[in-house]
């Protein structure tokens, strides 16, 4: 077995914030609800850093500042996995977009061309 398995997203967040990316298929989330950030959000965050499993965390910018600074140093400075923060106002397509700047691939590509070939 020497083939590595595929590490996957985590998403870290508010249900709202989480229920789209467990739409789209991501299998591994934290949800905090909003008041319980201030308590949870840090223990919920060194979780999915701590997961070999994991190779990509989402969050959005707004949590950041519900963070210890020791856990949110740690969010800025992680390279395995690397974090991708989201701000307000952004769409599906904006998301990409960041996911492919901050990682340097676009993820979706690989599902796009599978559909094109359906048609």
């Amino acid at each position: 077995m020497s083939q590595r398995q595929s590490q996957e997203i985590a998403v870290v967040g508010s249900p709202e914030f989480t229920t789209g990316f467990r739409l789209a298929g991501v299998r591994r989330f934290e949800n905090i609800p909003d008041d319980e950030k201030s308590e949870d959000l840090d223990d919920a965050v060194t979780n999915v850093l701590d997961d070999d499993g994991v190779g990509i965390v989402v969050m959005h910018d707004d949590d950041l500042e519900y963070l210890s600074r020791n856990v949110r140093q740690n969010v800025e400075t992680s390279v395995e996995p690397v974090v991708v923060t989201i701000g307000s106002g952004t769409g599906g397509g904006g998301l990409r977009d960041q996911i492919k700047r901050a990682i340097g691939i676009d993820l979706m590509d690989e599902a796009d061309e599978d559909a094109e070939d359906q048609d």
